[in-house]
């Protein structure tokens, strides 16, 4: 077993066959150009490592043993038998994204200029402070960082 640094999180393990990190995410899209456009510029990914017309592939940190993470989008709407997206009967929660602890406020007052309305927790097991905002399609986006100090920080939003 590897030791965890996270408060409240188990040692995870490291023996044959367990994952060792998350490689990569994906989201199925329909407005493939907003989108891109939207996690690019807003949730802030930069410029895609890949951007294929039908396929964006951001690149987020190195994630293990040289394998970049990624966060990918994908237009299926031309492919045969798509039936559309519904979110209200989607499988995904939300999803996200690591900032640094000094960014948050920041981050928040650059997300009120894009217009977004911002949901906001901390989650004491893990001590993490969290923003919530929707993307363009729906899917809950969350900015997440380690600060054993924001339940406190986080009053000043609610």
């Amino acid at each position: 077993m590897t030791d965890s640094s996270a408060p409240g999180v188990p040692d995870r393990p490291d023996g044959p066959g367990a994952a060792r990190a998350l490689a990569e995410f994906a989201l199925r899209v329909e407005e493939f150009d907003a989108m891109r456009e939207f996690y690019r510029d807003v949730v802030g990914l930069g410029d895609p490592l890949g951007d294929f017309g039908s396929a964006a592939f951001f690149g987020l940190v190195e994630s293990h043993a040289g394998h970049e993470a990624v966060f990918a989008l994908f237009d299926r709407t031309d492919d045969a038998g798509y039936e559309g997206l519904d979110q209200a009967f989607t499988t995904l929660d939300h999803l996200a994204f690591s900032i640094s602890p000094e960014d948050f406020d920041a981050e928040v007052e650059r997300l009120r200029g894009h217009g977004l309305e911002l949901d906001f927790a901390y989650h004491e097991w893990v001590q993490w402070r969290s923003l919530y905002f929707a993307d363009p399609e729906g899917n809950r986006v969350e900015l997440v960082c380690r600060d054993p100090d924001g339940a406190e920080k986080n009053e000043r939003y609610e």
